[in-house]
């Protein structure tokens, strides 16, 4: 059976993504959707609006086969990070594309790029160093060296989707068989583009009018189970989780504080007595935010902050990798079944007590996303892949 990947968060899901699943099966031309999907924890280092399961579920019933949780580890990380973890769980399931949405619209050849960067990393990094501490941020500076390196159309790193798709190319191309790429242009609503179109928004301008009990506003841009699942389920956010953050990094020594993956350069004073100070998360963020320190990269230290999350938990869960399955359609499990003794990485269909050492952080994450609203439900034990006919 041909496959199709993507790698995707449906935070929440909309009618963008259904059309992106559709588009996957139809260029290139396979017979199986694979989405690797962030867990209750997302790239930017935020709380997913709605639970994992939940987000599983819609997929499988708008054009999703098989869906598979990318592990904390790797959800919650930048750019080339986050690929990487989605490109090994799709090579791992033997994947024979990926599709990707981007938001660039010169012409651009990703396979080119990625085995450019394969060839040339040794140089890439050295022109790095050179211009690491000239001010500008790190986006700026990887547009600056490639503008060097490699003069061709395409290749700004300020757009949040495209520096995606261009992570997925380096990281594709490292593999003895890359899968085909398939990118596919965003239409009308941008990344962060608040405005709600005909049959089109952004997930943040979804978000915005969920928190803003504007529902009614965007029903047109969402599949009606995902409008009823906004109205009925738990939703939460931020600020929903600000007073466990709070208690955190107060209660919390300094050299505690410094223990949290990625707790650099004395960040834990300024997170601390920003905390001490601030009655909300958004108060929290604008107190702690410099230009050293980006909004994302805040984000993502309040996230690691909040799951108590050290460097050796995230490269144990780097070495100890697994196909952790939510759930699949009849074709996805069929799938699953043909591949199944082939299968670069172990497969979990349910997670029991003896895996955790192993999925340590992706457990803890999911009990505290619990946290948030007591109708959230058990989101690791005892749960098995939801099944769609």
């Amino acid at each position: 059976m041909k496959s199709c990947g993507i790698i995707v968060e449906y935070n929440p899901f909309h009618n963008g993504h259904h059309y992106h699943a559709k588009m996957a099966r139809e260029m290139s031309g396979a017979e199986v959707v694979i989405a690797v999907m962030s867990g209750n924890f997302l790239q930017r280092g935020e709380p997913a609006i709605i639970d994992k399961w939940t987000r599983a579920e819609e997929a499988l019933n708008h054009g999703v086969d098989l869906v598979i949780e990318l592990p904390f580890a790797y959800a919650v990380q930048s750019a080339d990070y986050f690929a990487a973890g989605g490109v090994k769980l799709l090579q791992a399931l033997q994947c024979d594309a990926l599709c990707f949405g981007t938001d660039n619209h010169a012409e651009m050849d990703y396979k080119l790029f990625g085995e450019f960067v394969n060839k040339n990393q040794t140089k890439i990094d050295e022109a790095y160093q050179q211009i690491k501490n000239n001010g500008l941020s790190y986006p700026q500076q990887m547009t600056e060296v490639f503008r060097k390196l490699y003069p061709k159309n395409g290749l700004d790193f300020s757009s949040p989707n495209h520096i995606l798709g261009l992570s997925y190319a380096k990281e594709n191309a490292t593999y003895e068989k890359p899968m085909m790429l398939y990118p596919l242009k965003r239409e009308q609503a941008g990344y962060h583009d608040t405005t709600i179109y005909q049959n089109f928004a952004s997930a943040t301008a979804i978000r915005k009018a969920v928190f803003s009990d504007e529902l009614d506003q965007i029903r047109q841009v969402l599949p009606t189970q995902v409008a009823i699942d906004l109205v009925n389920s738990a939703t939460v956010s931020w600020e929903t989780y600000w007073p466990l953050l709070k208690y955190k990094l107060i209660s919390s020594s300094i050299i505690e504080l410094k223990a949290i993956y990625q707790m650099k350069e004395g960040i834990e004073y300024r997170l601390q007595e920003a905390a001490k100070t601030s009655d909300s998360f958004q108060a929290f963020m604008e107190k702690a935010k410099t230009k050293r320190y980006t909004w994302t990269r805040l984000q993502r230290l309040a996230t690691y902050s909040l799951n108590n999350v050290t460097q050796q938990e995230i490269e144990n869960s780097w070495n100890h990798s697994f196909i952790q399955v939510l759930g699949f359609t009849e074709k996805g499990q069929r799938y699953l079944r043909e591949k199944k003794k082939d299968l670069a990485l172990p497969l979990i269909t349910k997670v029991s007590k003896n895996l955790n050492s192993k999925l340590a952080v992706d457990i803890r994450s999911n009990q505290v996303y619990q946290l948030g609203d007591h109708r959230i439900l058990e989101q690791s034990f005892g749960r098995f892949p939801i099944r769609i006919s």
